[in-house]
């Protein structure tokens, strides 16, 4: 299903442009059947390079590249990756200025953000905000994306890590839940947890936190 329907959707709108009638297109017309190839071409890229990831994260031992990574950056890269979803969200950060720097493989733990606030601004209304927050504590440092959306089903708050999960209420681009799959090998692979609740006021929060080092002193 995750792959025939964006392929239709090529197929059809590719097939109206190169037919013969469609030179009697309307240029609205014909920019609506270019942005849907465009928009399931991207689709179906994602598709497989979470199908691909996946591959690659649980065919072995992860080999994670470690170095002292600042969070605030690695959240505000994700948000510039981002930025063309987030120019009409509102988006609130918590991110406290002092922060301690975490060891980690930055592209792993930048691809983890991404998804989560990616699946937030993806699977809820427009016109809701998305909550980013950051904590650390003695031992852990802990990353949070919290949304006003129509939250998870009961019961399937950790399930929904599962590999190929489909939720009761999934999206049509439930992109077969892998994102989430990823997320929690890449955080468990670094000593850390990740986990998903519902939220007494309502929509969804996933969570993650990473192991905290002493960092190491200046020479």
């Amino acid at each position: 299903h995750d792959f025939r329907t964006p392929l239709a959707s090529i197929i059809g709108a590719t097939s109206t442009l190169l037919d013969e009638a469609s030179h009697n297109l309307d240029p609205a017309r014909r920019r609506e059947l270019l942005r849907s190839t465009l928009d399931e071409s991207q689709r179906l890229h994602r598709l497989v390079g979470n199908l691909l990831d996946l591959t690659r994260l649980t065919s072995g031992p992860i080999e994670l590249k470690r170095e002292w990574v600042a969070i605030d950056e690695v959240i505000g890269a994700v948000l510039n990756r981002l930025r063309d979803a987030t120019a009409k969200r509102e988006i609130r950060l918590q991110i406290p200025g002092d922060l301690p720097l975490v060891r980690c493989d930055e592209v792993m733990i930048e691809q983890v953000a991404f998804n989560l606030i990616e699946n937030a601004l993806k699977h809820t209304p427009r016109e809701s905000p998305i909550r980013i927050a950051v904590k650390a504590w003695p031992a852990v440092m802990e990353v949070s994306v919290a949304d006003s959306g129509p939250g998870l089903p009961p019961g399937e708050e950790q399930r929904v890590f599962d590999k190929f999960h489909r939720g009761q209420r999934e999206a049509a681009q439930s992109g077969f839940g892998l994102g989430l799959t990823i997320c929690k090998t890449i955080v468990e692979a670094h000593g850390g947890q990740i986990a998903a609740r519902n939220l007494a006021e309502g929509g969804a929060e996933f969570r993650f936190s990473l192991p905290l080092e002493p960092e190491p002193k200046p020479a």
